[in-house]
């Protein structure tokens, strides 16, 4: 008896649900909160534990059997809150060859000590890891889906036109984010939710461990949301959350926002972009630094009390944040496909790709992101100057533009020329 609720949206992680579900005796769902884990996992199971229910959480304190024991697939929600359920649903599982016992899901990982105290068993082999994101443009049906990422793989893409879109629609799918409960609200009222979520982050969630300040986490998100899709170092962020007058309150100060972005990404607030290096001429050129995200550009743009209006008044703001849209997107799109996403640049000559896909037979694209078409003659002699010096060569190079209708191959130089809402996985 599946639990699917009847206004539920199909999500591309369904997919890799049900592949897990038939591989492993259970499967965990990490991901931020109001991402859609909980209604993406009822949709695969036939009963449900919400520990967030605080009669049901005593009765799990008394014995964990009281509350494992529903018809599989069973749901534990927010297991987190009861560590020891990881343990628990791993020996269940070590009890019978059936697979698909459990789907878990969490929205904050746990803290390293209460790793070690209170799981036992890493669940390798017996619980596999899903992670999931805020909906996608193609999940919330604004990309029309005709430019595939696999049909640039495979060399099939054809050329074609796609819906017109206005830099005011542009701007509101930045501003809304991916947030299933925001999708068809009002777009006068499509802020409301992130301003809300962050609210939440400062007033209760940043405290789930111990209390922090609340000013300085304000002023870190803050200076996150200035520094979105830039590799901004740890001092860059220090400078705008601290003063100090001495090496130790440097010191401490240091030890301060290791602590606050380690919360920050426990809460999935964060989804930071590694660098990419291989099969560079000059490896000891090439940046490692990551490239910061908030896990969602709408988050970004509450931090920073944006609005459609500033966004599009303000363009270079506008590209920043319509750069974390993309790779949003992306990162979605390749993980569904098996991947990951990365960023690549070099060090000296400042030569860097916004976007690197890396496909899970070892062949990659490099992607440039670009709000308006006028720059996308800029991005293309990019990928030229990069794919120059790398020895092993990009399957495909593409850029992703947002204010254009145009789905193309460029003629000369191969690169394929895609609108953010065209594309899918």
């Amino acid at each position: 008896m599946s639990l699917r609720k009847k206004e539920y949206i199909n999500r591309l992680i369904d997919k890799k649900i049900e592949e897990y579900l038939s591989i492993f005796g259970a499967v965990s769902i990490e991901g931020p909160k109001w991402c859609g884990k909980t209604w993406a996992s009822l949709n695969h199971a036939n009963s449900v534990v919400l520990l967030n229910d605080d009669e049901i959480k005593e009765k799990a304190k008394l014995s964990l059997d009281l509350i494992l024991n529903e018809e599989k697939p069973q749901l534990i929600d927010e297991w987190n809150l009861i560590p020891e359920v990881w343990d628990a649903v791993r020996r269940k599982c070590d009890e019978t060859t059936q697979k698909g016992n459990y789907i878990l899901t969490c929205s904050t990982k746990l803290t390293d000590d209460e790793q070690k105290a209170k799981i036992h068993h890493s669940g390798a082999g017996r619980i596999g890891k899903i992670h999931m994101y805020t909906m996608s443009l193609f999940e919330s049906g604004d990309s029309s889906g005709k430019a595939s990422i696999l049909d640039m793989y495979n060399n099939k893409l054809q050329n074609s036109l796609n819906d017109k879109i206005t830099l005011d629609k542009l701007a509101n799918l930045i501003i809304r984010g991916g947030w299933p409960s925001n999708i068809n609200v009002n777009e006068e009222k499509a802020n409301i939710i992130p301003k809300s979520y962050i609210e939440a982050i400062l007033e209760k969630d940043i405290h789930d461990d111990k209390k922090r300040n609340i000013t300085k986490m304000t002023m870190l998100l803050k200076s996150l949301a200035r520094n979105e899709t830039t590799i901004a170092s740890k001092n860059t962020l220090l400078k705008d959350i601290e003063d100090y007058a001495n090496e130790k309150e440097i010191i401490e100060s240091r030890v301060t926002i290791d602590d606050y972005l380690d919360i920050l990404n426990r809460l999935h607030i964060t989804e930071n972009q590694n660098a990419y290096n291989e099969n560079y001429r000059s490896p000891e050129r090439v940046g490692k630094s990551v490239k910061r995200h908030f896990t969602d550009p709408s988050l970004a743009c509450a931090c920073l009390d944006l609005t459609k209006n500033k966004l599009i008044n303000d363009l270079k703001t506008f590209g920043f944040m319509f750069e974390a849209l993309v790779e949003r997107d992306l990162r979605i799109y390749i993980e569904y496909l098996g991947g990951k996403l990365y960023h690549f640049r070099d060090n000296v000559t400042g030569l860097g790709v916004d976007s690197i896909l890396e496909f899970d037979d070892g062949e990659y694209a490099a992607i440039e992101i670009k709000l308006g078409f006028r720059q996308v003659e800029e991005a293309k002699q990019n990928l030229l100057n990069f794919y120059n010096n790398m020895i092993k060569k990009p399957k495909f190079m593409c850029v992703v533009v947002g204010y254009t209708d145009v789905i193309a191959k460029d003629p000369e130089t191969g690169i394929y020329i895609v609108p953010i809402t065209a594309l899918k996985p």
